[in-house]
């Protein structure tokens, strides 16, 4: 089992910035691949990003390539997302997520076996 509990949302301008994180606990944090997701209201849970084990790859959602970066540091459990030049259609409920390495970069929500509660980031413009 990994339990994941995100933090790091908020209200935010336009054009501003937030860093989201995810702590990771149970299972050894580095045996798992992590995804970040996002779901507006009345809509589908949509994949942001992506991050393989070591942190030596990643890959991303063309609609947040550029303005959106994630990292991992595995001494301190914790996932990250990095998200700049925030718009107003990027308000959503954000959510962290664990998947076995051999499917890292997938973008399934379905491959993805944990989950965190979710953060909600509110942009306003």
């Amino acid at each position: 089992q990994v339990q994941l509990v995100e933090s790091g949302g908020g209200l935010v301008q336009a054009g501003g910035s937030l860093r989201l994180s995810c702590l990771a606990s149970g299972r050894t944090f580095s045996e798992y691949a992590m995804g970040w997701f996002r779901q507006a209201p009345g809509k589908e849970r949509d994949f942001l990003a992506a991050i393989n084990g070591s942190g030596s790859r990643r890959n991303y959602a063309d609609s947040v390539k550029g303005r959106f970066t994630i990292s991992r540091d595995n001494a301190k459990n914790t996932v990250y997302l990095q998200m700049n030049s925030l718009r107003p259609e990027d308000t959503a409920v954000y959510s962290c997520a664990a998947v076995r390495l051999r499917l890292y970069g997938t973008t399934r929500f379905r491959d993805y076996d944990y989950w965190g509660q979710g953060t909600q980031v509110t942009v306003s413009s």
